[in-house]
């Protein structure tokens, strides 16, 4: 099969069976690769209603069909399993040169099923796979275990680990790559915990064929022309990620203080340039990048000294806004703290500061936390996180996110629990943007900006500069109430859109910052694979994969639906005390009506479920006579 690898392993840790199986065609032909492999295969062999951590929950590793080649951005992996946050279906996502080097293996996807008896490495040299006794690096962190299997293995081998938070079943752990890429959200990271595994190698020395390699190398060489030609080519790499802190503050929507304002002051000594000039020692690029948004760093606090990637803008939002952080030096030095724990620094920034305000309001005491903790101080944030990660104390309720926390502690505190679904909000405050609140509330996996970003939509013709909303006297001007009616073409067209990309194993920067044009993935897919697929043709299967995805926690969790689907209390009843969207707030009225017209639009009813109609337009009729029973 032209552009795959052709082959799926699967392996049985508890039984030690391994199994090469042939690419199925239907599988390639309706679900393209990457998170769309990872939803079909969840759909098929997950069995319904077994806890995330049993060990038939299977931890699936999928690629796409441009992963690997020598294309723009090629090295995306796609994670999936039975997400131990949601409770239903999670994946994940990250660069870094593990997907391609397993294709270069000869896999296009892992399945794991079952648990080693102790802890263990996974290790995959070309068709050798062996599990090996990791008993003696059970404790050790990711970085440094990475560096460890470097010195052991080889630099030849790209590595996944997990820290302590994976050991220890951290319902939002996460898998670190390459020094500095995670597969961050839904809990992936402790599902590898929960099956023993502290790490896969792999090591891959075959080529991958293509339909057409002659063509493909002309059009890849004008694809990465094309690129660097672009207008935003010199203006979004320096900075990368990091680079939208600005402009995410200046509309008021920058989460400060476990969200209780969209507004921050002290925002220039966290933002992309202050990372630049006080941290980076150099550009950091995945397989195959043009545009390396990653920023290699030294940072130095009260502390200690790292070194550390980053910090990408969510980090910035969600340790530096989110848990006020108050300067760069202080955000690298926690998100060095999350990678080598294995921590999510999105989930780690967001339930840290949760536990801040219940201390604030009285309903956690000193003792119960073991010290003071307030905001603004990297000291208690990284005692937060050392006791999370391994589930000490106060560590235990935190390691189970905020939304199981507060149902632990109570006394009001799921109201200003910032999460949807049991995930947490990443880095966008959306009380005055409710295409961007919509996104969140209805997004598969939890509340993520991965799967739909339209907070341009909800800003437009507002101010785009601090000098245009900064008024004389320092006084920052108020925006306009955003239109609530009319959100859903838009969420729903980004919905299909930017998880696109993770069907083909490619990122989407190059495409949603740069406008590099689809006409180039088209030619490249068919070169690659020898099959014709369209732009359209692509988000329809994007389509498919959503309304399967949202079927499986149908499935998976009793009574699932609307309530689901609603924010924290916070975000309804709250105006946002300062800042440009002081005084707004969505009501809960407001939400009933972006939840009806969503679910019309959508094909869903008003429980936000699939009808069989819908799910039998979208090819998925085996879904829809399951579900109905």
């Amino acid at each position: 099969m032209k552009g795959y690898a052709g082959t799926i392993l699967r392996l049985d840790l508890g039984s030690g069976r391994i199994e090469k199986q042939p690419l199925p065609g239907r599988l390639a032909e309706d679900y393209i690769g990457g998170r769309g492999f990872v939803a079909r295969l969840m759909w098929e062999e997950l069995p319904p209603g077994i806890d995330p951590f049993d060990p038939a929950n299977p931890f699936i590793t999928a690629t796409g069909p441009m992963s690997g080649h020598l294309l723009p951005a090629s090295g995306k992996t796609h994670f999936g399993s039975k997400s131990p946050a949601t409770g239903g279906y999670a994946d994940s996502n990250m660069g870094g040169h593990f997907g391609p080097t397993l294709k270069y293996a000869g896999y296009d996807g892992l399945v794991l099923t079952g648990a080693a008896a102790e802890p263990s490495l996974l290790v995959i040299d070309d068709e050798s796979v062996e599990i090996r006794p990791a008993g003696d690096l059970w404790g050790m962190g990711s970085l440094t275990l990475e560096k460890r299997l470097k010195e052991d293995f080889g630099e030849d081998f790209e590595i996944l680990t997990i820290g302590p938070a994976g050991e220890n079943l951290v319902r939002f752990a996460c898998i670190s790559h390459d020094f500095g890429r995670q597969a961050g959200r839904t809990g992936i990271g402790a599902v590898l915990g929960s099956k023993k595994i502290k790490a896969v190698l792999v090591r891959g020395t075959g080529s991958l064929e293509a339909h057409d390699l002659e063509g493909l190398f002309e059009a890849a060489k004008k694809a990465f022309a094309a690129i660097r030609e672009k207008p935003g080519f010199l203006g979004w790499t320096p900075e990368g990620t990091a680079g939208i802190t600005n402009w995410v503050n200046e509309v008021g929507a920058f989460p400060t203080r476990n969200f209780q304002t969209s507004f921050s002051d002290h925002y220039e000594a966290i933002n992309g340039k202050a990372v630049i000039e006080r941290l980076k020692v150099t550009d950091k690029g995945c397989f195959c990048c043009p545009t390396p948004c990653g920023k290699y760093g030294r940072t130095r606090t009260s502390l200690g000294r790292a070194e550390v990637e980053g910090p990408e803008f969510e980090s910035i939002a969600l340790l530096g806004g989110c848990y006020d952080l108050q300067t760069i030096e202080d955000v690298a030095y926690a998100n060095y703290l999350c990678d080598e724990l294995g921590l999510d620094s999105i989930s780690g920034g967001v339930v840290s500061a949760w536990a801040v305000e219940c201390f604030e309001r009285g309903i956690l005491s000193r003792e119960e936390i073991g010290r003071e903790i307030r905001f603004g101080d990297l000291e208690s944030l990284a005692y937060l996180l050392d006791l999370t990660a391994h589930r000490k104390g106060l560590g235990d309720p935190l390691a189970e996110g905020s939304k199981r926390a507060a149902g632990t502690i109570g006394q009001g505190s799921l109201d200003f629990a910032i999460q949807v679904k049991g995930l947490e909000w990443t880095g966008y405050e959306c009380r005055n943007a409710p295409g961007m609140m919509l996104s969140y509330m209805t997004a598969d996996v939890g509340p993520h900006h991965n799967r739909s970003w339209v907070l341009g939509h909800d800003v437009v013709g507002s101010a785009a500069s601090v000098h245009d909303l900064i008024a004389g006297g320092g006084e920052v001007k108020k925006l306009p109430k955003a239109v609530v009616g009319g959100q859903s073409k838009n969420v729903i067209a980004s919905q299909h859109l930017r998880p696109a990309f993770d069907l083909l194993g490619v990122c989407r920067l190059q495409f949603m910052e740069l406008g590099f044009e689809v006409e180039h993935y088209e030619e490249l897919f068919r070169l690659c694979t020898g099959r014709g697929l369209t732009w359209q043709g692509l988000l329809e299967t994007s389509e498919r994969v959503w309304n399967l995805t949202r079927s499986i926690s149908l499935r998976e969790i009793p009574g699932f639906g609307r309530d689901d689907d609603y924010p924290p209390a916070r975000l309804m009843n709250d105006p946002v005390p300062n800042g440009p969207n002081r005084g707004h707030c969505l009501s809960r009225e407001e939400i009933d009506q972006l939840l009806d017209e969503y679910y019309d639009a959508r094909g869903w009813d008003r429980q936000g479920r699939p009808t069989a109609e819908t799910l039998k337009r979208l090819g998925l009729e085996d879904v829809a006579e399951k579900l109905d029973r």
